[in-house]
C-alpha cells in the first residue's frame, strides 16, 4: 500500500470512529432531552417513548405497542394505565377484531401542543442547523440516517431474537 493511500485508509478510519462516538453522544443527548421533556409532562422515560409510538403509528393494538417498545405485555398494561390516566391516550373496542376484547390504543391529539412546545428549543435550533446545508447535503444526511436507523433496527431485532 501506498504512504497517500495508508494514510487516506488512516483518516477514513478515524472519521468512521468519530462519526459512532458522536452518534453514541447524540444518543445520549436524545435520552436526556427526552428524560427532561417526561419530567415536565410527569412521564416516565418509558411512558414518553410508548406515546411516541402511539402518536407515530397508532391506533394500534397493545401488544403491537409492546412489541415495538420491546416491553413485556404486563409492562405495557401499566404504560397505557398510567397514560390513560394522564389524558395522553384513550383505549377503544376494536370493532373490525373477532376477540370482542380486542382493544385499540390511540393518541389523543389535544395534549400534542403541550409536547410540541417542550421540544420547540431543539427543532428551532435543528432548523438553524439544516439551513447551514445544501438540498444535497441534506439528501446526504438522510440517506446516512435512514441507513443508521435500519441499521440499528437489525441490531435490536438480533439481540432480542437471542433473548428469546
Amino acid at each position: 500500500m501506498s504512504p497517500a493511500s495508508s494514510n487516506v485508509a488512516r483518516r477514513r478510519r478515524r472519521l468512521a470512529i468519530e462519526i459512532k462516538d458522536l452518534l453514541r453522544e447524540l444518543s445520549n443527548e436524545l435520552s436526556l432531552l427526552n428524560h427532561q421533556v417526561g419530567t415536565h409532562l410527569e412521564l416516565k422515560d418509558v411512558d414518553l417513548d410508548c406515546l411516541e409510538l402511539i402518536s407515530r403509528y397508532g391506533p394500534m393494538s397493545p401488544s403491537t405497542v409492546a412489541r415495538r417498545a420491546g416491553l413485556h405485555p404486563a409492562t405495557m398494561t401499566g404504560v397505557l394505565d398510567r397514560l390513560q390516566r394522564g389524558g395522553w391516550i384513550t383505549r377503544e373496542r376494536d370493532p373490525e377484531a373477532t376477540d370482542r376484547r380486542a382493544v385499540t390504543v390511540r393518541a389523543l391529539r389535544d395534549r400534542n401542543a403541550e409536547v410540541f412546545h417542550l421540544y420547540s428549543g431543539m427543532n428551532s435550533t435543528m432548523d438553524d442547523v439544516l439551513a447551514d446545508y445544501s438540498e444535497g447535503d441534506l439528501e446526504l444526511v438522510v440517506d446516512f440516517l435512514r441507513r443508521t436507523t435500519t441499521a440499528g433496527q437489525s441490531a435490536t431485532a438480533t439481540l432480542a431474537e437471542a433473548e428469546a
